[in-house]
This record gives C-alpha cells, sequence and structure tokens, in this order.
C-alpha cells in the first residue's frame, strides 16, 4: 500500500453512522459528503432562479434535481482524492496556482525573464569640477554657492511674459560665465527665497570651475 500523505494514517474522517434510531450503512456516511450534498442542492436551487438557467433546471423531475444528482456528484467528489488531500482543498489549491503569479522570487511576484527593465528618470547635479559652467534651472527656497567668476543679470529671462506668468514664476536671476574669468575663493552663495528660479547658462568657452 502506497502512503502519498500521513494524513492517509493519522487524520481519521468523521462519519456518521445513526441518526436516532436508524442505522446507516454499516461504512457510515462521511461528513464531508453530506456537506457536499447540502452546497450542491443550494447551487441547484440558486440556478432555478436565474434568468438563463431556469429554463434547464426545470426540465427534469424534482427527484433528480434536488435528490438524486445532489447525492451522486456528493459521493463522487468524496472519493475524490489528489494527492491524498479531499476534493475542496485540492480545489483551492489548484485555484490558487492558476491565479498566482508563475514565477517568484524570494516568495515575491518577479518579472518574466524574457522582458527589459528600464531604469527611471536620473537626475544629475554638477558639482563643478569639470571646468566650466552648465545650464541649470533651479527654484527656491534654497541656496547655491558659486564657484567661478560670473555676470549676474535679474529678471532678463521674464522678457515676453504676462504679468501674472510673472507673478505665478517669481523673481528670477541669470549667471553667465566669463570668457576670462577665474575662480572665486571661498565662492560666492546666493540665497533664493521660495518661488525664486536661478538659471545657469551654459558657456564652454569659461575657464573656470563651476557652480
Amino acid at each position: 500500500m502506497e502512503i502519498r500523505s500521513y494524513r492517509r494514517v493519522f487524520d481519521l474522517e468523521r462519519r456518521i453512522y445513526r441518526i436516532d434510531r436508524l442505522r446507516l450503512n454499516p461504512g457510515g456516511v462521511p461528513v464531508r459528503g453530506v456537506v457536499y450534498f447540502l452546497a450542491i442542492l443550494l447551487a441547484a436551487l440558486i440556478a432555478r432562479r436565474l434568468p438563463l438557467l431556469e429554463i434547464v433546471a426545470k426540465v427534469p423531475p424534482w427527484y433528480l434535481g434536488d435528490l438524486a444528482v445532489p447525492a451522486a456528484s456528493a459521493a463522487l467528489l468524496t472519493m475524490i482524492r489528489v494527492e491524498g488531500r479531499p476534493f475542496h482543498l485540492a480545489a483551492l489549491a489548484l485555484t490558487r496556482y492558476g491565479t498566482g503569479p508563475r514565477r517568484l522570487a524570494g516568495a515575491r511576484r518577479c518579472m518574466d525573464p524574457a522582458g527589459r527593465w528600464y531604469p527611471n528618470e536620473i537626475v544629475v547635479l554638477p558639482d563643478g569640477s569639470d571646468g566650466r559652467m552648465r545650464r541649470l534651472l533651479y527654484t527656491g527656497p534654497g541656496a547655491v554657492r558659486v564657484g567661478v567668476q560670473h555676470e549676474r543679470t535679474e529678471g532678463a529671462a521674464k522678457r515676453g511674459l504676462s504679468s501674472l506668468a510673472r507673478l505665478r514664476r517669481g523673481p528670477e536671476l541669470t549667471l553667465s560665465g566669463l570668457a576670462d574669468g577665474g575662480a572665486l575663493s571661498p565662492g560666492e552663495v546666493i540665497a533664493l527665497a521660495p518661488g525664486a528660479r536661478l538659471l545657469v547658462r551654459s558657456d564652454a568657452a569659461s575657464p573656470g570651475a563651476g557652480q
């Protein structure tokens, strides 16, 4: 005898052998079969209420739909065993497996190996070590340290905008590098109020350190 699971040895199935003075068959009726019978009978009664299934459910006689078919189905489901497990546990496991992810990594859903992963956009801010000023737009509040000689222009980028647009954008400061400018030691710190914008123009000819 092949034992697929220890439940077959230690898990005893509950059975009903008699009801009051009425003695059932010697082997008894499994309680699980009674539950299957009631569930199938309830599903049949609900099917008779549905508009489309009502016509099909009323074709067989009542003793077939309410007794014979539920009893035969319950007996068949009681005898079904999948890897030592009863029908309802096996059906639940198969449903979870069918609706679950196909690939797991660390017990979590993972991407298809044939798929391709794209990283998110990376924001890179220059630290000034490349020897030239790079184009940069920063909105306050905050502080910016400038380590190269530059030309400052206030409000130059606001030309051509309406009054409402200027009010929303706030004050704006433009920095441009000088062609013959050198490095500033220890540098100049510019404080920006909330909503203030700092625009640094790219100047490849500036030999000094960046911002």
